[in-house]
């Protein structure tokens, strides 16, 4: 039997990012369902959705990233959230810990690195999700 593919939203207001990372999640085990310039847009994104995943930009227009988190984990604590940061600074990475982010890709990213990353969290995903 097939394992089921997992949704997945990418939130950056980089265009060259969400292509390039959707690029790396293609033929994968992933479905890119929706993307996310801004972080008002990834909230309404993910409620709409309901993805397994949303990979998140720090730094983002409109509402940052761990503001975007926080949103989404209080209504919906069952998407994991990988965030996605080019500053990897400790304060950044707690932050994002103690609001419900499930893991980090340090930009610039490799595909390795992404699809490890997002290999742990489907695991959690699919244990939560049979």
């Amino acid at each position: 039997m097939a394992r089921r593919r997992l949704s997945i939203i990418i939130a950056d207001d980089n265009d060259m990012m969400r292509s390039i990372l959707r690029g790396m999640l293609r033929g994968e085990e992933y479905d890119v369902i929706g993307e996310a310039r801004n972080g008002q847009s990834a909230v309404d994104i993910a409620t709409r959705l309901k993805p397994d995943i949303v990979c998140m930009d720090v730094m983002m227009p409109e509402k940052n990233g761990i503001e975007a988190l926080c949103e989404i984990k209080a209504a919906h604590p069952e998407i994991e959230v990988v965030m996605v940061t080019s500053n990897s600074d400790p304060d950044t990475v707690q932050e994002s810990i103690q609001n419900g982010a499930c893991g980090f890709i340090i930009k610039p990213f490799n595909a390795a690195r992404v699809l490890d990353t997002l290999q742990k969290v489907s695991t959690r995903v699919r244990a939560a999700k049979p």
